[in-house]
């Protein structure tokens, strides 16, 4: 049985003459193909979240849903509730040498993800749903796609400068929205319109900002300016 204090299988070995328990005492529990079924089923009914899932895992999860959002006749269905149904088909495999949660790790965890997606498929999560998007600086953001709503890109918005073309996901079909960050890191805006951003509210943005952030660059047009991370050099 699952001793859910412990979050450990556990096993007895009980001697009874019809109702009457005659004896009793702890049995040696030796892991295997049975109890790897009853620990994956334990951790289904107790929630699968609730495992030690890395945050590279967690993002992992976060883009296969979206790919499934975006095309549900392609990639499969990865929610916590799906996932709890087929436990003992994906999880159970990477469980037969433990017989508790806490001997299970991220590496493990990890095993088992891989098994719930065909190479091609994982190939093409690489291509349509990439971990971070880069810049016109050379930084590599990451990309948030458990975010509202939907894949987001925190971005100081200097280091947008010179980009033309909004920037998207899902083989060109998905814009990320923007969220528009200040040198401080505050944010400024959201948008799926980069273009429309700069040839619309940029000139209100542009005389609010100058007056809090005298030291960096607010050009009158951000589509032809040089993206930067830094403040103005002195003297300019």
């Amino acid at each position: 049985g699952f001793d859910a204090a412990s979050g450990a299988l556990r096993a007895r070995h009980v001697r009874r003459l019809g109702s009457l328990v005659l004896a009793e005492r702890t049995a040696a529990l030796k892991p295997g193909p049975e109890t790897a079924r009853a620990l994956a089923r334990a951790a289904a009914a107790r929630g699968l979240e609730r495992l030690g899932w890395s945050d590279h895992q967690r993002q992992w999860l976060d883009r296969a849903r979206f790919l499934h959002a975006t095309a549900p006749d392609v990639w499969p269905d990865l929610s916590w509730p799906v996932l709890a149904q087929t436990a003992e088909e994906w999880l159970a495999p990477q469980l037969e040498t433990v017989t508790s949660f806490g001997q299970t790790d991220a590496d493990v965890l990890g095993r088992a993800l891989s098994a719930l997606l065909p190479w091609e498929l994982s190939r093409r999560m690489e291509q349509e749903a990439p971990t971070h998007f880069e810049v016109p600086t050379g930084s590599r953001l990451p990309i948030d796609y458990a975010a509202e709503g939907g894949p987001t890109l925190s971005v100081r918005v200097q280091e947008l400068f010179g980009l033309t073309t909004h920037p998207a996901i899902a083989g060109g079909r998905v814009p990320l929205v923007l969220a528009l960050l200040s040198p401080a890191h505050r944010p400024i805006q959201l948008t799926r319109d980069l273009p429309a951003f700069w040839n619309g509210s940029w000139r209100d943005v542009r005389a609010n900002m100058r007056g809090r952030y005298p030291k960096h660059p607010w050009p009158e047009d951000p589509a032809r300016a040089e993206p930067t991370r830094r403040a103005k050099p002195r003297g300019e």
